[in-house]
């Protein structure tokens, strides 16, 4: 399946020529599933969890902020790195003495279920901003991906965190394709 990565602002040809380029992420606001916002798909699904088992629900709700750190991030990185290395380009978080700056937030996650015999994939929208790391108010460009599917090959992505993880990775592939194509 085809991710489109689509300009809404602005121009990526800045970024041509650059050795590093810093990325940031912004979860700070983005809905869930049929929920307007992440909290309320949070309390609910930690709740139902805890009724069924006492601290299970906390737990997920840790695992659920911890793999933005440990798994989506370092999937988007890796696959966006790849793509982008014949360009010479290197992408990665703390990049704070790189000119550009990537902020990529995530507007809306479709988690997706697996329970063996009906599946459904996640789904993540993104919207990437291109910002100057010295000024980051304002944008240089504005890229935005809607849907970026998530599931692995052979149905075993039980845990959410697998399959959203997967989105990350598919964005951060179709990004640098989008890129490769652009950058001179």
């Amino acid at each position: 399946m085809a991710q489109k990565v689509e300009l809404k602002s602005g121009n990526v040809d800045v970024l041509s020529g650059q050795k590093t380029i810093n990325v940031e992420y912004d979860y700070s606001s983005f809905g869930v599933g049929k929920f307007a916002t992440e909290q309320e798909y949070l309390d609910k699904k930690a709740a139902e969890y805890n009724a069924k088992e006492a601290g299970k629900g906390d737990a997920w709700k840790k695992d659920w902020v911890a793999d933005r750190k440990s798994s989506y991030e370092p999937k988007f990185e890796e696959l966006l790195n790849k793509g982008l290395a014949d360009k010479g380009i290197i992408v990665g978080r703390g990049k704070t003495d790189a000119k550009y700056t990537l902020i990529v937030r995530t507007t809306f996650v479709e988690p997706g279920f697996n329970v063996g015999v009906v599946r459904k994939n996640a789904a993540v929208d993104f919207v990437i901003d291109v910002v100057e790391t010295s000024n980051k108010t304002g944008k240089v460009a504005e890229i935005t991906m809607a849907k970026v599917p998530g599931g692995q090959f052979g149905g075993y992505d039980f845990d959410t965190g697998v399959r959203i993880a997967e989105s990350y990775a598919k964005a951060g592939k179709s990004l640098a394709a989008f890129l490769d194509k652009k950058l001179k």
